[in-house]
């Protein structure tokens, strides 16, 4: 047993041995034709991460909601300006009503339920994530409940103006079928959550330590959008196909 482990051993080696010197054979092929020695050192990084400059970049609040708004509208998505939450549900049921929506979805949040959209739209069915509990609705269930949504409601959790996304975390309360499954997706965005960049946002969740990290992290950016190999754009195939950012404060 020990001579076969050994041999067994030997002959990775020697695999290992001949892959190298294919692969020292390989670069000095073209080492040759580049007529440049190969590089034996790594580079060297005068820093680590982002520069020290771009850590100290920051944007007034005008320039945070000027740029957020043309850089999401860039990528198909629409932005409204709103004073208060009052507003946001004001926006919310008035969309609702113009797109004669059925089933509405939204995430479980203190924010969400102060707008008592369950009274506000009587038309339309209005499921919380992971409310009901009675028998045969489990995980399955609610992503179908998504799935089938005319709107789905979030807050987010953050958002950075520079590349124009909504940081938006799941957990048991957040499901992140409710962003990505809904054929119209509405993202409540209050204004002290607006960044500048993402790293201002990164921070929290390094901060936070591996241990307190979310399910899932989930950066938007405007509606789906998928492109073929001809790059013939398609809105909406595996997402909203309509996106709006409210930015409430």
């Amino acid at each position: 047993m020990d001579t076969n482990a050994k041999t067994h051993q030997q002959w990775l080696q020697e695999m290992e041995a001949e892959s190298r010197s294919k692969q020292t054979r390989f670069i000095n092929g073209i080492s040759e034709k580049l007529r440049r020695p190969m590089v034996s050192e790594p580079p060297r990084h005068p820093y680590r991460g982002a520069p020290d400059f771009w850590n100290a970049y920051e944007w007034s609040e005008e320039e945070r909601i000027e740029n957020f708004t043309s850089n999401f509208k860039s990528a198909g998505g629409h932005v409204e300006r709103l004073a208060t939450m009052d507003d946001a549900k004001r926006f919310i049921t008035e969309k609702a009503r113009s797109l004669s929506a059925k089933y509405v979805i939204r995430n479980k949040q203190p924010e969400l339920d102060a707008l008592k959209l369950e009274s506000e739209l009587p038309d339309a069915r209005v499921s919380v994530w992971n409310e009901e509990t009675t028998a045969g609705e489990g995980p399955l269930y609610w992503k179908a409940r998504a799935a089938e949504a005319d709107i789905g409601i979030v807050m987010a959790d953050y958002a950075a103006a520079y590349t124009g996304s909504i940081t938006v975390r799941s957990s048991k309360d957040k499901g992140r079928s409710v962003s990505l499954l809904p054929t119209v997706l509405i993202a409540i965005i209050p204004l002290e959550r607006l960044k500048t960049r993402l790293g201002e946002i990164m921070v929290h969740f390094d901060e936070g330590g591996r241990e307190n990290l979310p399910a899932g992290i989930h950066f938007i950016s405007g509606p789906s959008r998928s492109a073929d190999i001809e790059n013939d754009l398609t809105i909406g195939v595996h997402g909203p196909g309509v996106v709006y950012a409210l930015i409430v404060g």
